[in-house]
């Protein structure tokens, strides 16, 4: 494994740090995943292709590394689409999840360690909230049980908010019940049968915050190396999922690092219902952009940072890839050696540099050293930026190849240009090097 040090940005203390994991032989982290109400649109890409990155850096350190990522399929949110949809709760998150799951297959991401639901983890979350009680951390009151924020000090610190400051309504929504307008829901009360599950506390469903403190500790235990997720999750959910979990284990310090991805804009506005220009995956896939490309665009920007997507991103990806792929036609790499560039390496390890990492892949790319287009090749196969290469090619194909190499034998450079030309309108192209002949699908 090698020996350089990993460094990520840690929201807590709002420094980069190096990262020291609680058991090097067993690194552990969780990312918030989708709520399947509707197909995810590109902010929940974004964070998928992010710590799916994430991931990809810490196989390289180190040997065993669990990665949760959760599917939240107990949602207001969810229950309202469903009716909207007139189908029911079960259908509706099995058809989105698998959207989710074809979308991130087609962003290269790879499978999590584990992909927990929600549904799957009633019993786990109850047993947290009665912990909660009986630690005097949660009290009931109108058939809710809601979580007395005054009474974990360390509330607010990883969003570095002031609770005194806060003002009521904003962000969470105030009842007279409550003890402080703060104060969260763990189990909320649930009319209408089918639409919850029976609990210590009348018939009811959890609350949003409770799901990923019962999932992450089922898998991960009390203390983990990272959490992750959008910024747009560090305050309520992170927050509350934090104090939460500290309390229900004393002397806890849940997740050692948090790492979260910044917003996502599309043609420089708030991606929003009410400006009508939610994109999706699906979106840039049937307008005839490949998932690679796709994901080279997500991580163009640093993760930390806010992206705009537009158009001319989506161009720039693929000139990119195409200027990569050709290189590695030119000297006809077609297998990894394993080996990762030392400059490549640090970039990656410095809080994912992907900018500083792109800009070396292009130094690579324009190379006509051997070596360096070979960890190019191995940097596109690592970090999943590789063309999806199908082997049948087609006979007709085959048979204008044979024709053009009969023709370029005889010289007949006027023939082997229109032959050419007609393997690009088929969708393909061919480049010529010393090592031969190297036909691709064109992006």
């Amino acid at each position: 494994m090698y020996n350089i040090d990993i460094f990520l940005t840690n929201t807590k203390s709002g420094q980069k740090e190096r990262f020291i994991p609680i058991d090097a032989s067993s690194v552990r982290m969780y990312v918030c995943g989708p709520t399947v109400y509707s197909r995810p649109h590109l902010g929940n890409a974004r964070a998928a292709v992010v710590f799916d990155l994430l991931y990809r850096i810490l196989k390289i350190k180190y040997e065993s590394v669990t990665y949760v990522r959760n599917i939240t399929d107990i949602d207001d949110k969810i229950i309202e689409a469903s009716k909207a949809r007139g189908i029911t709760v079960d259908e509706l998150t099995k058809a989105v999840t698998e959207q989710y799951h074809s979308d991130v297959l087609e962003l290269r991401c790879i499978k999590p360690t584990v992909e927990p639901r929600a549904k799957d983890h009633i019993d786990d979350m109850i047993n947290i909230i009665r912990l909660l009680i009986s630690n005097g951390n949660a009290y009931i009151a109108s058939d809710h049980v809601l979580f007395d924020v005054r009474s974990f000090d360390g509330y607010c610190d990883l969003s570095s908010r002031d609770i005194s400051e806060m003002v009521g309504g904003a962000r969470v929504k105030v009842e007279d019940y409550k003890k402080h307008y703060a104060d969260f829901v763990l189990w909320k009360p649930e009319e209408e049968r089918g639409m919850g599950f029976y609990s210590p506390w009348g018939y009811g469903r959890p609350g949003w915050h409770m799901e990923c403190s019962a999932m992450s500790y089922k898998y991960l235990n009390r203390d983990f190396d990272i959490h992750g997720g959008g910024i747009d999750l560090l305050f309520p959910h992170h927050e509350n999922e934090r104090a939460q979990s500290c309390c229900a284990f004393p002397n806890s310090t849940f997740a050692k690092y948090w790492v979260h991805n910044g917003f996502l804009d599309i043609d420089g506005q708030k991606m929003s219902k009410s400006l009508n220009n939610i994109k999706t995956v699906g979106d840039l896939l049937n307008a005839g952009f490949k998932g690679h490309v796709i994901r080279y665009a997500l991580l163009a920007a640093h993760y930390r940072k806010p992206l705009n997507f537009e158009d001319k991103l989506l161009e720039d990806a693929k000139k990119s890839l195409q200027k990569f792929e050709g290189a590695i036609a030119v000297h006809n790499i077609c297998k990894s050696t394993g080996e990762i560039d030392g400059q490549a390496l640090e970039a990656l390890f410095d809080d994912m540099n992907t900018p500083a990492l792109f800009a070396r892949m292009h130094k690579l790319a324009s190379s006509t050293d051997e070596h360096s287009v070979q960890m190019l090749f191995n940097l596109m196969e690592l970090l999943g930026f590789s063309e999806q290469r199908d082997n049948s090619i087609p006979q007709d194909v085959i048979d204008i190849i044979a024709q053009r190499d009969e023709a370029r034998k005889n010289k007949n450079w006027k023939k082997s240009d229109e032959l050419r030309s007609i393997l690009v309108d088929l969708g393909y192209e061919i480049r010529d090097s010393n090592n031969g002949t190297h036909i691709v699908k064109i992006l």
